[in-house]
């Protein structure tokens, strides 16, 4: 049965002078989640090239979000438009542009410090370390700020938002505990993959221990799939996170205009003959031009055949080549004005023409939300984001800083639940940790009583352990980069930095 989308878990009175519609609940919710610290605190969170060491036009999180949220809301009000054939479509999935803005704000408030790296590493602790069996997720990490973390006048626990901005967040609808059986031998949605023991959710928008919220939001909603709203957000989300990191490997003067060059002329120019390599000869270091390109586009046929086309993969690199390879890149950027307009101008041609190319998805493709990208644009976002994957995430200089702060995050993890744990000094770690702890003892308490779907119930004799390694993972990953390195410093005996910790922590 579904629920009132403006309806909230703890129902909150409204005074006369209130108005009442659902617009204005959803506007509430938008008003608490920009005014919430952890939405601050995304200013000093990496987006990918950390700002210290490129400089202070390079995005961070929050500098992202506010992006993303204007594109969605662009988005969302083009397929409401009086004169848009989405129009009918658009408002009986339920499209109300406030509630795509405060999805679009929210989207990122659980991401840690340093990035995905953050992400993959505070994974890996919380599961090897801590044996949390759900691990770290960013997605589920923002729901659980936004229902459990953050705080409101409105509730003991959490913002208190409605059930559409709570269902327009959960970009991967399900918890990590997935049953494969129910999904047949067909393709599975992003963010799962299929294993040699089933099917694996890789990403997930709640833990276990918030479950319970996440079907009470979703009640009415089908199986596994988006609201049209969160649908919206996502999209806004790839197309900004396209644009806006080849715009910061412009600024920063780490992407090669000859190295980007090189790969897509190889690529345009020997396509068929790359087509008759093996994929162990393609990714050969001795690889020709063109091989890291002939391996996206197999990439993209294995994963999402539904969409994959040839042309549409050769009009897309055909496109970036000459808009970026040869015009952009072709005079690097020396912050005058001329090449701050050339880059204001690729932006905004792009990010033009990729919000106005969202389109209702065929029905029953269960790798897309209920709208998408049109092919071209889809193959184009693609080979946009292959730009920056390939010619930075994956260089040598990049991987060795992250390596140093995978580090500085192990330290934290093990320093902090070491202390949680000590019997003799428990009892003077931060206060804020202490609490965090609690919020996640209590949590795993009650799933005793609220039983979620498939998620397994702790033994009364865990619920404290696994709480300590909740909490420690909650308080972590709420550090901005500059918190991290000065707590992982501390803990290893470093006074170098000892004051600025800080009593927020």
């Amino acid at each position: 049965m579904s629920i009132d989308r403006a309806s909230r878990r703890v129902p909150e009175p409204r005074s006369s002078a209130e108005v009442t519609g659902e617009h204005s609940q959803f506007r509430l919710d938008l008003e608490r989640i920009r005014f919430s610290p952890y939405f601050s605190r995304l200013s000093a969170v990496t987006q990918v090239i950390a700002q210290p060491g490129a400089g202070p036009l390079i995005h961070n999180r929050l500098t992202h979000s506010i992006k993303v949220t204007a594109v969605s809301r662009a988005i969302a009000v083009k397929l409401t438009d009086a004169a848009s054939p989405t129009r009918a479509f658009a408002l009986a999935h339920g499209c109300d542009a406030v509630v795509v803005q405060a999805a679009a704000s929210a989207h990122d408030l659980g991401h840690p410090p340093f990035g995905h790296l953050g992400e993959r590493v505070l994974d890996r602790l919380a599961r090897e370390t801590l044996g949390l069996e759900d691990g770290f997720e960013g997605n589920a990490q923002s729901y659980r700020i936004l229902t459990a973390l953050d705080v409101s006048e409105a509730a003991p626990r959490g913002l208190n938002l409605t059930a559409a901005v709570r269902t327009a967040v959960a970009k991967y609808p399900w918890t990590t505990y997935v049953d494969g059986d129910a999904l047949g031998d067909g393709p599975v949605p992003r963010g799962m993959r299929r294993t040699a023991d089933g099917v694996e959710a890789q990403k997930y928008s709640a833990y276990g221990i918030d479950a319970h919220d996440l079907e009470q939001a979703r009640s009415g909603h089908p199986s596994l799939q988006q609201s049209l709203e969160c649908s919206i957000m996502d999209i806004a989300d790839d197309i900004a996170y396209s644009i806006h990191d080849v715009d910061d490997f412009y600024r920063a003067g780490v992407l090669s205009q000859g190295d980007v060059a090189r790969e897509f002329r190889g690529w345009m120019e020997t396509g068929t003959e790359l087509r008759d390599l093996d994929d162990e000869t393609l990714a050969a270091r001795t690889a020709p031009p063109g091989s890291a390109l002939e391996g996206l586009r197999r990439k993209l046929f294995r994963s999402d055949p539904w969409i994959a086309d040839d042309d549409a993969f050769a009009d897309a690199v055909h496109g970036v080549a000459d808009d970026l390879v040869d015009g952009l890149l072709a005079s690097p950027f020396d912050g005058s004005i001329a090449s701050e307009r050339a880059l204001s101008s690729f932006t905004n041609r792009w990010i033009s023409h990729l919000q106005s190319s969202v389109v209702p998805a065929a029905p029953d493709v269960v790798r897309s939300g209920l709208v998408t990208l049109d092919r071209r644009a889809w193959h184009e976002v693609e080979t946009l984001k292959f730009v920056h994957r390939h010619f930075i995430l994956d260089r040598a200089d990049i991987i060795m800083y992250q390596r140093g702060l995978s580090r500085v995050l192990a330290r934290a993890v093990k320093g902090l639940s070491a202390w949680a744990t000590d019997e003799h000094d428990r009892d003077r770690v931060p206060q804020r940790l202490k609490e965090l702890v609690e919020i996640a003892t209590d949590g795993y308490a009650r799933l005793r009583e609220t039983r979620p779907d498939r998620v397994p119930i702790p033994d009364p004799a865990d619920v404290r352990r696994l709480g300590v390694g909740r909490g420690v993972i909650d308080y972590v990953a709420s550090l901005s980069d500059d918190q991290a390195l000065a707590v992982s410093e501390a803990l290893d005996g470093r006074p170098d930095r000892l004051w600025d910790i800080g009593k927020n922590l």
